[in-house]
């Protein structure tokens, strides 16, 4: 099951969390998905139920 982890304010900072949560082996999806809408539209990035605390020490890491 998936559970909503942040919101990005574009798909431009949609696509810079994807690529760091991904380079730290957190596999997150982000919705809507890239390819839908404008990049300007604000995004949500949703991640595993049981990896939420993975992703919670990736951005304590930075």
């Amino acid at each position: 099951m998936w559970v909503k982890f942040m919101d990005a304010p574009d798909g431009y900072a949609a696509a810079m969390w994807w690529e760091l949560f991904n380079t730290e082996a957190v596999s997150v999806r982000i919705v809507p998905p890239l390819e839908i809408g404008p990049m300007s539209a604000a995004r949500e990035i949703w991640a595993p139920d049981g990896k939420t605390h993975v992703a919670r020490e990736v951005l304590n890491k930075i």
